[in-house]
């Protein structure tokens, strides 16, 4: 089966095709030749990564799922959410920049309590649906949702992963997403919860 990831995310796309391994051939943005910026205007994640994936249904017929991830801080009222890539502000997705405004808005707290929730939403092709026959047409789509509990850090550590993965340490472990190794973050982490749902619902149509 071949899929449509509304992303060109390099580090998003190597995770997911390590993730769903061979069964299923995932392609890219670029694959397809789409060089649209799709818009995320949603106010939520589910509503972001809808509008991702029936941009790419709408627009080249192919089946394509696209992923929203947020992270939520408990002290700061489950911020930065759904603007988690541009907290800092600006246009682009500045990493340093994001991390460096998160530590300083906790400052001292003592509740460092967060979340990573990721928000995937499907969005198959009429034929490719399960019980399809029974369906009414046009386009439906499924979100699957994963989350990992952790708690934010004083200081980076690490140096592999990317986002917030330098002041993230989920719970049940004494290093961060970018100490753990992509091997160990793409088995515990919000997405691969979110992706192996996915996958289970791919796989088991």
């Amino acid at each position: 089966m071949k899929i449509v990831f509304a992303t060109n995310n390099r580090h998003k796309l190597e995770e997911i095709r390590q993730i769903v391994g061979g069964s299923i051939e995932v392609l890219s943005l670029g694959d397809i030749g789409c060089e649209a910026d799709i818009p995320e205007t949603g106010t939520t994640l589910e509503a972001n990564a809808t509008q991702k994936a029936r941009y790419v249904y709408e627009h080249y017929g192919m089946s394509a799922f696209a992923d929203d991830t947020g992270l939520e801080v408990e002290a700061l009222g489950g911020a930065p959410g759904v603007y988690s890539a541009r907290y800092a502000g600006g246009e682009g997705h500045d990493s340093e920049a994001n991390m460096k405004k998160l530590l300083h808005e906790l400052g001292e707290n003592n509740n460092r309590k967060a979340r990573f929730r990721t928000v995937i939403a499907l969005i198959l092709k009429e034929e490719e649906r399960p019980g399809s026959r029974l369906q009414a047409s046009g386009p439906q789509n499924i979100c699957f949702e994963g989350i990992v509990e952790g708690e934010i850090i004083r200081e980076k550590r690490g140096g592999e992963g990317f986002g917030y993965d330098p002041v993230f340490k989920p719970d049940g472990y004494d290093r961060t997403f970018a100490e753990l190794g992509t091997g160990v973050k793409n088995s515990i982490s919000h997405r691969a919860r979110a992706v192996k749902k996915l996958a289970d619902y791919l796989l088991n149509r």
